[in-house]
């Protein structure tokens, strides 16, 4: 009875195998520290310093090239409207048309007082004449001098019928409202057959030239007295003029290029920006008044080290980061960007020409973290590749 108690030796065996593995694993995984991970795989590019385009991007507005409310200058009720609205009227097109009969009756009457004035000038003309031929021989000097007052009496009325006549004729003339600009003609305010009245407060309608158009931008003065302290110190060297690019609402580069119509003389007392007028030609009126655009000044070139922006980070605070492998070690570095070139930014100061950017693996990157570095390309449009295996055994 006793010796069936007892374990068989098979399996006594097992139990003593198992717990002597067991006693084997616990020293084993006591010894792993929590969280510990191998290097981290880290592709890299070399940076290189570069003869770069110095831009600033700029908000702007767009502002119509020249605008005018169309207004009349005489009373009197509207007979026709003589545009079609949206389509392009010429300097001098007819636009609306007055009635005219008043004024034309006025113009008839001015003429009839020109024609009595210069009657009466020709009439006192010839007294003072035969008074003149008579002096001595019945007609004295007081008859001659008022003969001779009577004529310049005449002559200033003669004078004031003509002015007359030329108001009346104007006033007449007015009752066809022309454009005074070329440009697209908005829609009238007003229709056939209502009563206007001279110079009023409400237009009849606007008349806007879009091409070319121009486009308003502002800058600090602080960002201006630096680009000049740079190209003072020959960091910046300035172009022969400002190459300037226009970018749209969509995003899209517009392809006409601008020029600087009016450089700011004034610094704003609550912005400290000085505005500046941009002129593009606008020929398919992609640009209308009013739109908010961007506005790229290139001012220069400049030496820098080129950094693409699929490898930064740009904190809440606006501070930009890129990380760096430095023996195997990742660093975290802030940057100083004066703007951007095509996919990178033109970085001045946080990093130099032959150190390793990293730009794939960035999702589990910290700082301080141990890297392997593997060489790899990086497109324009921030898509990284594995190198070639040659290219990779020449670097």
């Amino acid at each position: 009875m006793a010796n069936s108690l007892l374990p068989l030796p098979s399996t006594l065996n097992r139990i003593c195998a198992g717990a002597l593995a067991l006693c084997m694993a616990l020293p084993a995984q006591a010894q792993q520290r929590p969280g510990a991970q191998g290097p981290l795989a880290a592709g890299v590019i070399t940076l290189e310093e570069a003869q770069v385009p110095y831009t600033v991007t700029l908000p702007g507005r767009a502002v119509a090239f020249e605008e005018v409310d169309i207004r009349p200058r005489v009373g009197g009720t509207i007979s026709e409207i003589l545009y079609e609205p949206g389509r392009l009227v010429q300097k001098g097109d007819l636009l609306f048309r007055i009635e005219g009969d008043t004024f034309e009756v006025d113009v008839e009457a001015a003429k009839a007082e020109v024609a009595r004035a210069e009657a009466a000038v020709t009439a006192s003309e010839a007294t003072q004449s035969r008074y003149e031929r008579l002096q001595g021989t019945g007609v004295t000097i007081e008859d001659l001098e008022t003969a001779r007052v009577t004529v310049l009496q005449n002559k200033a009325e003669l004078s004031s019928a003509r002015a007359a006549l030329k108001l009346a004729q104007l006033d007449l003339d007015r009752t066809e409202i022309r454009s005074p600009i070329t440009g697209v003609a908005a829609v009238a305010n007003i229709s056939a057959g209502a009563i206007v009245t001279a110079n009023q407060s409400d237009a009849l309608t606007t008349v806007t030239r879009l091409d070319p158009i121009y486009v308003d931008i502002e800058e600090s003065s602080k960002r201006l007295a630096e680009v000049r302290a740079l190209a003072e110190g020959g960091t910046l060297q300035r172009g022969d003029a400002l190459d300037l690019s226009l970018q749209l609402e969509t995003g899209a580069q517009y392809a006409q290029k601008g020029t600087l119509a009016a450089p700011g003389t004034q610094v704003s007392t609550t912005t400290g920006t000085l505005e500046l007028r941009i002129r593009f030609d606008n020929p398919e009126r992609r640009i209308l008044p009013g739109q908010f655009l961007r506005v790229e000044v290139a001012l220069g070139t400049t030496r820098a080290v080129l950094v693409p922006q699929g490898a930064t980070t740009r904190s809440a605070e606006g501070t930009l980061t890129a990380f760096v492998a430095v023996d195997s070690t990742a660093e975290k570095r802030e940057l100083i960007e004066r703007g951007s070139y095509k996919n990178a930014w033109i970085v001045t100061d946080g990093v130099s020409a032959g150190e390793l950017l990293i730009v794939d693996g960035l999702m589990s990157m910290r700082d301080g973290a141990t890297v392997t570095t593997t060489p790899v390309a990086i497109s324009e449009t921030g898509i990284v590749s594995n190198l070639p295996a040659a290219t990779k055994d020449e670097g």
